[in-house]
């Protein structure tokens, strides 16, 4: 079971670091790197040195630091070992079974897919005007921060019982001290500086909802009980500068584009299901 895992593990690497020698390719056809030589012969079948390549980073982890000669050696061993284990399936005639068939099936398609998508990328680069398009919008698209007070009681009668007495002049941070059951209720039931999405929803529903300095006047109810929640400020969140966030921008702007073609796929192809 532990071999069958790490041999998991090790195809895994190896389709990752499959994707990545587009460019070394190109650089092949331009004469750049050396013509791939044989490293290896196992029952007939030679090794090549550009599979040895990929294989190397693929057990590196794409390790900036190179491999030194004794662990390449290392690495062409458990190559080897390998190809010794792909042929006695062969033998065996596993290759012909339905669900090796499909997972052959699966990595051939995704690593072509990754590559399709690699060259798609260099072919369309993301340009400044798109990267500082992407910036304003997910700027917009930056929720708010709110700072509120909540009460937190197992009972709806409760929590309506601490409404009313908020009506006729009660402290909210004193009741929230008296009566809540959260956490907070020593610090007033203050929650402090928050964004909507770190709530569960009908709590940041309600927060949403509320006028500064307001308070719910209809309990609000969560999986943890009951609520009264008082907001007690707003304010927009800080935003980041251009040149600290452009990789992240970036990743975003050439995932979009890259959905965008891929959408473009669907649209043009016939699928039945």
């Amino acid at each position: 079971m532990r071999n069958s895992r790490l041999l998991i593990i090790l195809v895994a690497g190896l389709l990752a670091a499959c994707t990545k020698p587009a460019g070394d390719a190109a650089t092949a056809a331009d004469g750049g790197k050396a013509a791939a030589t044989t490293v290896a012969t196992v029952n007939g079948k030679q090794l090549s040195s550009d599979l040895l390549d990929v294989f190397v980073q693929a057990i590196s982890g794409g390790a900036q630091e190179a491999p030194t000669d004794e662990q390449k050696a290392q690495m062409l061993d458990q190559l080897i070992n390998m190809t010794l284990a792909a042929q006695a399936a062969e033998k065996d005639g596993i290759a012909k079974d339905t669900a090796v068939q499909a997972r052959i099936d699966l990595l051939r398609t995704q690593i072509l897919a990754e590559a399709a998508s690699e060259k798609f990328i260099k072919a369309n680069p993301v340009s400044e005007e798109d990267l500082k398009a992407e910036y304003d919008t997910q700027v917009a698209a930056m929720p708010k921060e709110y700072k509120a007070r909540h009460i937190l009681v197992e009972q709806k009668e409760t929590a309506d019982s601490i409404i009313r007495e908020l009506q006729a002049g009660g402290d909210f941070a004193k009741l929230a001290e008296k009566e809540s059951k959260d956490s907070s209720a020593k610090s007033g039931g203050d929650l402090g500086w928050f964004s909507p999405q770190t709530m569960v929803k009908p709590f940041a529903d309600a927060v949403v909802a509320l006028e500064k300095g307001k308070y719910t006047t209809e309990p609000v109810q969560s999986e943890f009980g009951f609520h009264v929640i008082l907001l007690e400020d707003t304010r927009s969140p800080e935003v980041p500068e251009f040149e600290q966030v452009k990789p992240q921008v970036e990743m975003f702007a050439q995932r979009k584009k890259l959905q965008a073609y891929i959408d473009g796929l669907r649209e043009a192809a016939t699928i039945q299901k």
